[in-house]
């Protein structure tokens, strides 16, 4: 019965750093965004606006 408790203590221990280490890159995957000519992207509304000149 022990050793099933401290395996499991274990197991519980370590889950947090093991999620943690697979999700390190999370974020940083960012694509170029390309607006249409005469429009520029907006970072508010996420989306191309018109640009007035």
């Amino acid at each position: 019965m022990k050793t099933k408790t401290l395996l499991i203590a274990l197991a519980l221990t370590a889950a947090p750093s093991l999620s943690l280490a697979m999700g390190c890159s999370h974020g940083k995957e960012k694509q170029a965004m390309s607006c249409a000519e005469g429009t520029a992207y907006d970072h508010g509304s996420h989306s191309c606006l018109p640009v007035s000149t």
